[in-house]
């Protein structure tokens, strides 16, 4: 009998380490609220990045200002459907996070998904986008950038989809929205 309670305790013990922690965020727009949630023993750097701009308010204020929509990626070849805010004034910037892909995160690209914008790998900073859809090029491998390294997934929007829909279904020139959907402000729900 004891070997059997010892047993259902190291199993219990065994589940409750091997559970996710997660840091929670509620993202407050102009055109309402996105529940997120982040993965710090997944993406560490990342998510850390993120919490320093979250934690000096230096999203407050900033804007979803990019919209990728079937329609505006139709010449493109390999096509996404995301949305992108966060853009922090240049001199506001921390250095730029180092990249953790896909590969090593296993984070996917994948509906509601929060990753870091970025140019070259390891040159992220403070923007940020949504994916609206599965977006595997946007993973190690993907074709959507050339280098192959895909994009730093974080995170997943909890609650507030329709939002983000919202966001995305703005006016938009060359992807850019004509009205920029404020970031009110970005905070922690849980410290």
């Amino acid at each position: 009998m004891r070997t059997i309670i010892l047993f259902a305790c190291l199993y219990l013990l065994a589940l409750s380490s091997s559970a996710q922690q997660t840091v929670s965020c509620l993202i407050k727009t102009s055109l309402g609220d996105i529940r997120v949630e982040l993965y710090p023993e997944k993406a560490p750097l990342t998510v850390a990045n993120f919490l320093k701009y979250v934690d000096q308010n230096l999203y407050d204020g900033t804007n979803f200002y990019r919209v990728c929509t079937a329609e505006n990626e139709k010449e493109r070849k390999v096509k996404i459907q995301v949305i992108q805010g966060g853009d922090v004034p240049e001199a506001k910037q921390f250095a730029p996070v180092v990249m953790e892909s896909t590969e090593q995160t296993a984070v996917r690209h994948l509906n509601g998904t929060l990753s870091m914008a970025r140019d070259t790998p390891n040159s992220a900073t403070s923007s940020f986008f949504i994916c609206i859809g599965d977006q595997p090029e946007l993973d190690f491998a993907g074709k959507r950038n050339p280098d192959g390294q895909g994009f730093a997934a974080f995170g997943r929007v909890t609650k507030g989809m329709q939002i983000v829909k919202a966001i995305q279904a703005g006016e938009e020139k060359g992807q850019y929205l004509v009205r920029p959907v404020k970031i009110e402000s970005i905070n922690r729900l849980n410290k």
